[in-house]
């Protein structure tokens, strides 16, 4: 293959209305300059900007230049589509820009059925502004592609005879969704075009023509087993379960808990959780006793698995304690092997590394034997002098900070830039929020937080081998976890996810504090929202049964067992405004989970087994109940209020009326359309390449 060129192209028109005349300028990429761009005539669609080539090319990059700051005209979101002639193009891209400095490259959708194909037109078609209400702003387009004939040629010819070849496939899907089976037969006879896999076609002949659902199911077990249904299974969200840990759940690990807050008093005591016994030891009432730290709360711990080894620094002081000889940055190493505590620097500040600080947040990366330390407000001294202002007003925050442990030496590596320009690549530190260290990739990932009165919803990342921060995205209209602070945080980097469980959100308007589970797949770039639980205990009562899943709280506690998949909360506050002090103790374990093949086979099972039930049940009511007593019962989980309540429901409209009078009226067209439409169905669990095509013949006629 040819290596990529920088494409050729010219304005080709500049709106929905008219062509436009677009100065030269606009060809070469010049970030200084406010007036080199193209800019749209309002932001109401339909407007976009179409470049024509001199010639056709296989078009596989489109990079857009920008202003030499982030700027509210710039797209936040837009399509790009392409095509031999301008009336008719297809969606190469669906993305969105940063809102910053930086040049941002896409690759375009350039492959159909494994080959390549070519554009002469490229549409860019703007949706959404950063700025509301703002126009559109392209300040510079670079196409890049193969433009070699000898290539180009062969991808043109191509195509023309794919799209002939999909053509096809659309009458033959027509055909046979209407039971035209002469024609269906001839044109797939006349053109040797197959409409789908060769397995998809015998189960459509099993459960359409023959309803032989029995083979049906059969051919269904064997295109799991062949793999066919991994491909849907991998792109199911996951589902959570919570466990309440009373019984001795099996596994092999330790957790450790150290000091906190209990509503009244510090606490300075270490506890490790069993997980094969499922139990609590107290490995020390007092750790100050043993060499230890003192009694503390809103400190932070890292664990090293492979040298055994918990880091604690940092704490909390209250106004009374802030005296100078309180506000020095112990910082301990405790060995679990031993049993020992170890007090590595009684000032980290001294050292080079951070203040006295609170709410931060601290990691681990474990091959470099290296700790990392960011953000929390640091801890300032009470001014004892009558008359005087006893704190400081203004809040400081404590900046990135890392610690090598073998050679003992302090590093800092960002400072707290409080209003960080995007294009400056500084960060703003806060409070509460999280920090994950990605030891595949190298990255710490640092969302959310508090500054002040400030509720932030940001996320980004820092390169530890680089020293490179990237936005990820600044939270403004994405779907991501509410902006607050105590949200827990944890990392998978086998799955390549970030698990986050919220806390305390922005909105403290009710009187009760809402939870939610979010998932962000760090190669897809998106979030998902998991779990919900708003529940609001009524006061005045109690719960006698062990409830299904945990109440809603925030200050909790999380860590993740990345090795069995398993999450472990414990404690936090429920944010009782009646009860300000009440701190829980509960224990849960939750597994994230996503639909098994054995899972959806008996769904699949189920949605056959249903429709079976309606053609016996449209003969013989009575055959018809002893099929759902025996057969479709088996396939349903009875645990499920969901799949119970339908269930049920199917015997209940048996005899209905209703139901009578709708069987009096089916016919054998009308049984044809219903296994059609179950076909369908079960073709969403199968990969695109296998099935027929997606879109319709009748879907081509203009209204």
């Amino acid at each position: 293959m040819a290596d990529q060129n920088v494409l050729k192209y010219s304005i080709y028109q500049c709106s929905s209305h008219s062509a436009s005349f677009v100065p030269e300028n606009v060809l070469t990429d010049n970030p200084n300059d406010g007036t080199s761009r193209w800019s749209s005539e309002s932001n109401n669609p339909p407007q976009f900007l179409t470049l024509k080539l001199h010639n056709p090319a296989v078009i596989q990059t489109i990079s857009f230049g920008k202003y030499e700051k982030s700027h509210v005209c710039n797209m936040k979101k837009f399509k790009v589509y392409g095509g031999l002639s301008d009336d008719s193009m297809i969606e190469l891209l669906d993305g969105g820009l940063k809102n910053n400095n930086l040049t941002e490259s896409f690759t375009l959708k350039h492959t159909a059925g494994g080959n390549m194909f070519a554009c002469r037109f490229i549409k860019i078609v703007p949706i959404q502004s950063w700025g509301p209400s703002f126009n559109f702003s392209i300040w510079h387009v670079q196409l890049r592609g193969i433009d070699d004939w000898n290539i180009v040629k062969s991808c043109v010819s191509w195509f023309s005879y794919y799209r002939e070849k999909e053509t096809i496939r659309l009458c033959l899907k027509h055909f046979r969704q209407h039971n035209y089976s002469e024609a269906f037969e001839s044109l797939q006879k006349k053109t040797r075009v197959q409409l789908e896999d060769a397995l998809l076609s015998k189960l459509h002949q099993c459960l359409v023509v023959e309803g032989d659902y029995i083979a049906a199911e059969h051919l269904l077990v064997k295109a799991a087993n062949d793999g066919c249904l991994d491909q849907y299974l991998e792109q199911q969200t996951h589902k959570a379960r919570w466990v309440p840990l009373i019984p001795p759940p099996k596994s092999s690990e330790n957790i450790y808990l150290f000091g906190g807050w209990d509503g009244t008093t510090d606490l300075s005591d270490l506890w490790c959780y069993h997980i094969p016994s499922g139990s609590w030891t107290c490995l020390s009432r007092d750790t100050t006793a043993q060499g230890g730290p003192t009694p503390r709360s809103c400190h932070k711990m890292c664990l090293d698995p492979e040298r055994k080894k918990i880091f604690t620094i940092g704490r909390y002081l209250d106004s009374g304690m802030r005296v100078p000889k309180h506000m020095r940055s112990d910082f301990y190493v405790y060995d679990i092997d031993s049993n020992q505590w170890t007090l590595i620097t009684d000032d980290t500040a001294a050292m080079g590394g951070p203040s006295l600080v609170f709410d931060h947040q601290i990691c681990m990366d474990v091959e470099k034997n290296t700790i990392y330390v960011f953000g929390g407000r640091i801890l300032t001294s009470v001014n004892t002098i009558p008359g005087e202002e006893n704190i400081c007003s203004e809040p400081c925050f404590s900046g990135l900070y890392s610690y090598h442990v073998p050679t003992n030496t302090w590093t800092k590596l960002r400072d707290d830039y409080p209003k960080p320009d995007l294009h400056d690549l500084e960060i703003k530190s806060r409070i509460g929020h999280s920090m994950l260290f990605h030891e595949k990739k190298r990255l710490l990932y640092i969302f959310a937080g508090q500054r002040s009165k400030e509720y932030l919803s940001d996320f980004f990342t820092y390169n530890v081998d680089t020293d490179r921060i990237e936005v990820i995205c600044d939270g403004k209209d994405v779907e991501v976890p509410p902006a607050g602070f105590t949200q827990r945080a944890t990392i998978d980097p086998d799955l390549n996810e970030i698990h986050v469980l919220s806390g305390s959100n922005k909105d403290k308007r009710e009187e009760y504090v809402k939870n939610s589970f979010w998932v962000y797949d760090i190669n897809h770039d998106r979030w998902s929202c998991i779990y919900q639980s708003d529940i609001k205990e009524q006061e005045g009562t109690t719960q006698i049964d062990q409830p299904l899943e945990p109440c809603p709280r925030f200050a909790h506690q999380l860590v993740y067992d990345h090795i069995r998949k398993v999450h472990y909360l414990f404690g936090g506050n429920p944010g009782k405004s009646h009860s300000p002090k009440m701190r829980l103790d509960d224990f849960w374990s939750l597994h994230l989970y996503r639909p098994t093949k054995e899972m959806l086979l008996r769904q699949c099972r189920r949605i056959i087994r249903q429709h079976k039930f309606q053609e016996i049940a449209d003969a013989d009511p009575i055959a018809a109940l002893h099929y759902l007593q025996t057969e479709l019962a088996n396939t349903v989980d009875h645990s499920n209020a969901e799949e119970t309540k339908e269930f049920q429901l199917l015997s209940f409209n048996l005899f209905s009326e209703k139901e009578k009078e709708v069987k009096d009226e089916l016919s054998v067209d009308e049984t044809f359309k219903r296994r059609s439409q179950l076909f369908d169905q079960l073709t969403d669990f199968f990969p695109e390449h296998m099935t027929q095509p997606k879109n319709n013949l009748i879907d081509l006629i203009p209204l």
